[in-house]
């Protein structure tokens, strides 16, 4: 029995998701407890704000990572505590950040990019917890779209032997 917390947050600004997994060594999964953090809505209006500007601070997106990696941290206090799991059990915390601009093809003359508010070193001190984070600039390094997460779920989740398979992700959006 391996722990882990996988923190989720997506383009709707509605809050952080927080699951606590317990994987096997044989790869088997289990759901152990959820926990859904609502976003303030000044958070919310501020992340908003910035996925739509043409030209961002660097004050402006600390202050909103930091608020961000924050929220996480109070979803993933409020998981072990609802679960009753100490943090010295969890072998680390899966964060994917909030995405602000993602342009996988690029955007005009710039290459190919993807652009997360994350900070996996806050949430580990934060959290007393072991942190493993920006999952999409490395699928995009590697040939990919930068959306590795989303896929490899489907996969472990609906993969039949022998059978296609096709699922519609209708996402959400934050206006």
């Amino acid at each position: 029995m391996t722990l882990f917390i996988g923190l989720m947050s997506g383009t709707s600004l509605d809050g952080i998701d927080a699951a606590l997994v317990d994987i096997a060594d044989n790869g088997t999964t289990h759901l152990r407890a959820t926990h859904a953090e609502p976003m303030p809505e000044s958070l919310r209006e501020s992340l908003l704000a910035l996925c739509q500007a043409e030209r961002v601070g660097f004050a402006e997106l600390a202050s909103a990572e930091s608020a961000f990696c924050r929220l996480q941290a109070t979803a993933v206090q409020r998981l072990l505590a609802a679960s009753d799991t100490p943090p010295d059990a969890i072998a680390a915390i899966g964060s994917h950040g909030q995405t602000i601009e993602h342009a996988p093809w690029g955007h005009g003359k710039a290459p190919a990019y993807t652009f997360q508010l994350d900070n996996p070193s806050l949430l580990a001190e934060l959290s007393g917890c072991t942190v493993v984070a920006d999952f999409r600039r490395r699928d995009l390094a590697a040939g990919g779209q930068a959306a590795p997460l989303a896929p490899a779920f489907h996969d472990a989740l609906f993969r039949r032997k022998g059978e296609w398979l096709m699922v519609l992700n209708l996402g959400a959006s934050p206006t």
